[in-house]
């Protein structure tokens, strides 16, 4: 879990963002200071349900395993085994000379 320098509160103002016509948007400068994100970090977002949780990308893929699911499916992807089973078939092509 990603600790907040800042917690923004419910009794807060929300931040509003616009989305450009290109889809863009920036991320309010509250937000972007209780998550401590600076110029080029990336964030991913996550849709649950109706809405979206923008949440830190920091360390590899492997750090947010169980963050991401697929529809249909009750259990997160787990990326240590995802990542297991592509070296497994990269080691199988190369065996067979593909």
């Amino acid at each position: 879990m990603i600790k907040c320098k800042k917690k923004i509160q419910k009794r807060d103002i929300m931040p509003i963002a616009t989305l450009t016509s290109k889809g863009q948007m920036t991320i309010p400068k509250e937000v972007r200071r209780a998550l401590n994100l600076k110029p080029s970090e990336k964030v991913i977002i996550v849709v649950e349900g109706d809405q979206a949780v923008i949440k830190p990308l920091r360390g590899n893929i492997l750090d947010i395993g169980g963050s991401i699911r697929i529809p249909g499916k009750e259990k997160p992807i787990d990326f240590h085994k995802v990542r297991e089973e592509v070296k497994k078939e990269v080691a199988r092509r190369v065996a067979a000379g593909k």
